[in-house]
């Protein structure tokens, strides 16, 4: 029974999607929430309701939102890391940590932000990449001429 009584304490208790759609997007806008969560909904045909139908059906993009409300809206301390693993719904926050107010955002540093994740991630594609690019070569009979790429239909015709 403690842990419903800990569940309780988790701000997502008893808040809908759409009352949590809704806080968010009034108090920093549609553009901030783009910014920093970087989900479609939020750029394109922005509305709490086409968020809502978005989010509904897509666990990912939900708790990424969910999240953000408790971390950044409610300025909750970082989960423990049993808790971290956790759909945010069923965190359980303890009794001594309260919300409080919401975190200051700017779109000019979301759009640091994203910058960053951008370019994390191509650094991780051309990291995966390497690896790949020799794999399934044929060693080269004639020197000079490259070998036929197996994978590749269009390889030999490359020079």
């Amino acid at each position: 029974m403690t842990d419903d009584l800990d569940y309780q304490n988790n701000p997502l208790h008893g808040v809908s999607l759409k009352q949590l759609v809704t806080e968010i997007a009034q108090h920093y806008g549609f553009k901030i929430l783009y910014a920093y969560l970087n989900i479609n909904c939020f750029a394109n045909n922005p509305s709490v309701e086409s968020a809502v139908k978005f989010l509904k059906k897509t666990d990912w993009a939900r708790e990424k939102v969910e999240a953000f409300y408790l971390y950044q809206f409610k300025s909750l301390p970082r989960a423990s890391n049993e808790q971290f693993e956790l759909p945010p719904r069923d965190r359980i926050v303890p009794a001594d940590q309260k919300p409080g107010l919401p975190a200051e955002l700017s779109l000019e540093d979301g759009e640091r932000l994203r910058e960053k994740r951008a370019q994390k991630a191509a650094l991780y594609d051309r990291a995966a990449a390497a690896p790949r690019a020799g794999a399934g070569r044929r060693a080269s009979n004639t020197a000079g001429a490259p070998a036929a790429d197996p994978a590749d239909p269009w390889a030999k015709w490359r020079k």
